[in-house]
């Protein structure tokens, strides 16, 4: 029996992967990769040049990505059917060979690996090397520490309705806010409404080639891009400790 081992691809730069991650990447006969149809993948960049010579590459493209509405029940079904197949393609291939599965992040942090996971549990052996996560490429990126003293951090996903972003922007101290693309214009509104848009940075391609940091409120509200993050620093509710 192989083992199928998720391999945590940190923030975007390679020089930022695990020592671990590093070296079964090398090493690897068999990998696959999430990545959406005619596009080469994040993971799959990331890993340029380190794939060994003949290794076997799987690439498991979603069959939507934004097509449809994330919560509507013909997405929901489309992703799980995708899941449910490569599921069963790895279990079948762990029956004789290692494979390498690349996440980008850490794959147990909104990771599309989780849901391989789940579902492989009890039909092969299943290891996962830990990733740092993209958030803190991105706000390692703005040169300011997140958190400060007792700062409560939340983590939000853009696709929330507004009202419920509105709620958390109004209570934490610091924000990180996750998918955001389409979902921009919305965030924009809860935070100027939370009275925090002037407080916010746009991160795009955290870490990665074409990195951009800008004050969100200088953003336009048509420009969406997909690989960004929005993070509002805390401030600190305990006086910075001074030696």
């Amino acid at each position: 029996m192989g083992t199928i081992l998720c391999a945590g691809l940190g923030p975007g730069d390679p020089d930022l992967m695990s020592v671990r991650a590093d070296r079964a990447i090398r090493a690897a006969g068999h990998v696959a990769y999430f990545r959406k149809k005619g596009r080469p993948g994040q993971a799959r960049r990331i890993v340029e040049g380190m794939l060994a010579p003949g290794v076997t590459e799987y690439a498991m493209e979603y069959p939507v990505t934004t097509e449809l509405p994330f919560d509507s029940p013909e997405y929901i079904a489309c992703l799980a059917h995708f899941y449910d197949d490569w599921a069963n393609r790895l279990a079948t291939l762990a029956q004789t060979k290692d494979v390498l599965v690349l996440c980008e992040g850490d794959p147990f942090f909104y990771g599309s690996f989780m849901h391989l996971y789940t579902r492989l549990q009890g039909r092969a052996e299943v290891q996962v090397i830990p990733g740092i996560p993209g958030m803190v490429g991105c706000w390692s990126a703005t040169g300011t520490p997140i958190t400060w003293g007792d700062d409560v951090l939340v983590v939000l996903m853009g696709t929330l309705p507004e009202a419920e972003l509105l709620r958390h922007m109004q209570s934490a101290d610091a924000l990180v806010i996750m998918k955001t693309g389409r979902n921009l214009p919305r965030v924009r509104s809860a935070l100027a409404a939370a009275g925090r848009l002037d407080q916010a940075w746009l991160v795009e391609r955290g870490t990665m080639p074409g990195e951009r940091v800008v004050p969100l409120s200088e953003v336009d509200g048509t420009d969406c891009p997909y690989f960004a993050i929005v993070l509002v620093h805390g401030q600190g509710r305990r006086p910075e400790v001074i030696e």
